[in-house]
């Protein structure tokens, strides 16, 4: 999503003034607690948050505290988990945050330690689970570029009220390895296309069976076809086979485009090489 002037130049003036403090902070080691502080300064004056009426503090979840919360409309958006500037981030400061959101049934979490923001989707399923969906290091940035404020984009309170965590995290589930191998193995407009290619590169006609097994064995990684990320990913590709393109299906625009597939004379497989004679002009 494309930056408001407004809210880019808050974000370069805000980096600008803060991210040599952070740096000073993590060259003192400080506490927890001034960690804390930071950040809500980061939330304020680079985030867009307002640091008295959209933020909270200690936010009691079932006998114990989560450091901060985002709240728009008097409705708890985000919870924050801070760590102490000198911690390295860890499996077990974000199992601590996951299970803070799913006993208050939120679904974004922040992960940071003032220098590392993590931005975290909480998958409500059982067991709970969460997705990495963005980790930025602040210090590393350049606030004089539109494409450096562009990735802090969603853990701001603009990006929030417009989706961006969303979509950023649908982006991220569709360009995933498990949803391109179930796209290639089970979307029978990917694999005519497929065939359609090899015809028009070989002039051969090659077995939709016989593609599959090549792409599965020789081609996708054996990580990508199992487990439940794999399932889901299947699922969802069968579900999107079922829908048009704007009205169109991915046949069909290519069909426009280099004619129907005819049919040879032959169709081989490439587990039995054929005869040459049967495939190339006398």
């Amino acid at each position: 999503m494309a930056l408001s002037k407004k809210v880019a130049e808050r974000m370069a003036s805000g980096l600008k003034r803060l991210v040599p403090v952070v740096l000073q902070q993590q060259a003192r080691d400080v506490s927890e607690a001034d960690t804390v502080t930071l950040v809500k300064d980061l939330l304020a004056d680079v985030f867009g948050y307002d640091k008295y009426a959209e933020l909270t503090g200690e936010l009691a979840i079932r006998g114990t505290y989560c450091d901060l919360a985002t709240k728009l409309d008097d409705k708890i958006c985000e919870l924050i988990e801070v760590k102490a500037i000198g911690l390295t981030l860890n499996d077990r400061h974000l199992k601590q945050c996951v299970d803070y959101a799913a006993n208050q049934g939120i679904e974004w979490i922040i992960l940071t330690n003032g220098i590392v923001w993590q931005l975290h989707h909480v998958i409500f399923a059982k067991p709970i689970d969460s997705q990495l969906v963005l980790s930025v290091d602040i210090t590393k940035l350049d606030s004089r570029k539109e494409e450096d404020l562009e990735c802090l984009f969603p853990f701001t309170k603009e990006g929030f009220k417009k989706g961006a965590p969303a979509e950023l995290r649908d982006l991220k589930d569709a360009t995933s390895r498990y949803v391109f191998a179930a796209l290639l193995l089970n979307n029978e407009s990917v694999i005519n296309i497929i065939r359609r290619e090899l015809r028009r590169i070989v002039d051969v006609n090659v077995a939709e069976d016989e593609i599959r097994r090549i792409l599965e064995i020789d081609v996708i990684k054996r990580d990508a076809l199992e487990g439940p990320e794999a399932i889901d990913a299947i699922n969802l590709v069968k579900k999107g086979g079922r829908r048009s393109l704007r009205g169109e299906t991915v046949k069909d625009n290519h069909d426009n485009e280099c004619g129907p597939l005819a049919e040879p004379a032959q169709t081989i497989s490439i587990a039995e090489p054929p005869d040459p004679e049967a495939v190339l002009p006398a």
